[in-house]
């Protein structure tokens, strides 16, 4: 989680120096919920995000390097400089893409999921047991393909979860002007699989919940719905002027901000001390 929070914060500073165009989004508050997830699976477990993920992409074991260099447009960055911050991709890492328009990940994943499957049952590969990731915002939840890959993942119990990284803000869309039934997660079990609340600012809560979905998923038992609350910490993009969110409502959840509360944690229940959290910043 500091990882990626050094790596959005140098972000915003290459981008604001001039030395990175096109646009960022950053992933500064909702780092738990991709280090929650993703440092669970295994390489050949697959992920499919939507444009907010430099940090899943770190989670997912792609390089600091290879991933700043590719939105820096260099040659060795991980698309070779050509999918810059919006297309990260990595055959290596079974990083199946991010894409820049909502919901167009989702069945993207689904179809990943359906060749775990196949291979499993059709083919015989006994040791096909991968599960495959997708990861998107509460304001994909209204598009068409969330629903129809929700029914097709339960109709063929599909070794999937899918990951709902709800910040509350669609880009200046308030979560709760945009849907009529805000708790995404009780549209899981309309169609027949487990849909699962949790608080996306604590890392060992959302590791927990992965867990078991993960586990569910990779012993053939379908799929998984999971709400991620969390919050972003920046604007939508780094050209945003974030202007339209309660000063009030930011400053609650930067008190929640996850990596303090981690450290936190490890310093009350004697599992690190200072010297130790201060050794973690400067690496």
């Amino acid at each position: 989680m500091v990882l990626g929070r050094a790596f959005e914060d140098k972000c915003a500073k290459m981008y604001y120096d001039r030395k990175m165009l096109g646009f960022v989004h950053l992933y500064n508050g909702q780092e738990a919920v991709s280090t929650g997830f993703i440092r669970l699976l295994k390489q050949q477990d697959s992920i499919v995000c939507t444009y907010r993920d430099h940090v899943q992409a770190l989670s997912k074991g792609l390089s600091a390097r290879a991933v700043m260099s590719e939105l820096l447009g260099k040659a060795t960055g991980c698309c070779r400089g050509q999918g810059g911050s919006m297309h990260i991709f990595s055959r290596k890492h079974n990083m199946l893409g991010r894409f820049a328009f909502i919901g167009e990940g989702i069945p993207i994943a689904t179809g990943a999921a359906f060749t775990s499957k196949y291979k499993r049952e059709v083919l015989k590969e006994a040791d096909c047991g991968h599960v495959s990731l997708t990861f998107f915002g509460d304001g994909t939840c209204n598009n068409g393909q969330f629903y129809e890959c929700l029914n097709m993942a339960a109709l063929w119990k599909l070794p999937i979860v899918f990951v709902v990284e709800n910040n509350l803000w669609a880009i200046g869309m308030s979560h709760l002007r945009a849907t009529s039934v805000p708790q995404i997660y009780k549209k899981g079990p309309a169609f027949g699989m487990p849909g699962v609340h949790v608080d996306g600012m604590d890392v060992l809560k959302v590791r927990e919940v992965a867990k078991e979905a993960i586990g569910r998923a990779r012993r053939g038992e379908g799929p998984t719905l999971v709400e991620c609350e969390t919050y972003r910490f920046r604007g939508h993009s780094l050209a945003d002027p974030d202007k339209l969110r309660d000063p009030a409502e930011k400053a609650h959840y930067a008190a929640r901000d996850p990596i303090t509360a981690l450290k936190k944690y490890l310093i009350e229940n004697s599992l690190a001390n200072e010297a130790d959290l201060k050794a973690i910043d400067k690496r």
